[in-house]
């Protein structure tokens, strides 16, 4: 089981900029596909962004591409998520996820299903206000 543990969150001004992070543990962190999810008040949790293993590949969300950017370093079991040009919709609770083994990368492309993550952090606020 890997353990998930999410810091960065804040309060942001419109068009400010955030680093989240994501420390992960467990002996099987670096051969998983990791992603981040946000929920924001009275809405489902969705999907936000997603690296695969070697942080080769990624996927976004349409709402936050272009602004958003996921990285990991899996020589300090990190994986970060900087956001830039923060919008008053972009608050919320945001979640790390690590993927079930099992799951191929295309399924972390489009529309991405919780079901296919099977470790979560307990999310760490971030809030965007004028």
């Amino acid at each position: 089981q890997v353990q998930l543990v999410e810091s960065g969150g804040g309060l942001v001004q419109p068009g400010d900029s955030l680093t989240l992070s994501c420390t992960a543990s467990g002996p099987t962190v670096t051969s998983r596909q990791m992603a981040w999810f946000r929920q924001a008040p009275g809405k489902e949790r969705e999907f936000v962004a997603a690296i695969t293993q070697n942080g080769g590949s990624t996927s976004y969300a349409g709402p936050v591409k272009a602004r958003f950017t996921v990285s990991r370093d899996n020589d300090r079991n990190t994986v970060n998520l900087h956001m830039n040009n923060l919008k008053l919709e972009d608050t919320a609770v945001y979640y790390c996820a690590a993927a079930k083994p099992s799951v191929p990368w295309r399924r972390l492309i489009g529309v991405v299903q919780e079901r296919d993550f099977d470790s979560w952090g307990r999310g760490t606020q971030v809030t965007v206000s004028s």
